[in-house]
């Protein structure tokens, strides 16, 4: 490996990283303006009578969330 293969990689690896560490900034911001105009009275995950989660915005849920009030 010559010494500009190695600081064209570097900068590659470097960009990927800013890149992904930018995005995932971003998206935490989206959700959490998401979440915070859905859920406006409380932030907490919580099943509802029905069975259904409420106060949560993602795919996925948090097993063994407390029953809603």
């Amino acid at each position: 490996m010559t010494r500009a293969e190695f600081a064209t990689g570097s900068a590659v690896f470097l960009a990927v990283i800013i890149a992904g560490t930018a995005s995932v900034n971003r998206v935490d911001r989206h959700f959490a303006a998401e979440s915070v105009v859905t859920s406006p009275t409380s932030s907490a995950a919580c099943v509802g009578p029905d069975g259904s989660w409420k106060n949560w915005v993602w795919a996925n849920v948090p097993m063994l969330s407390p029953k809603c009030e």
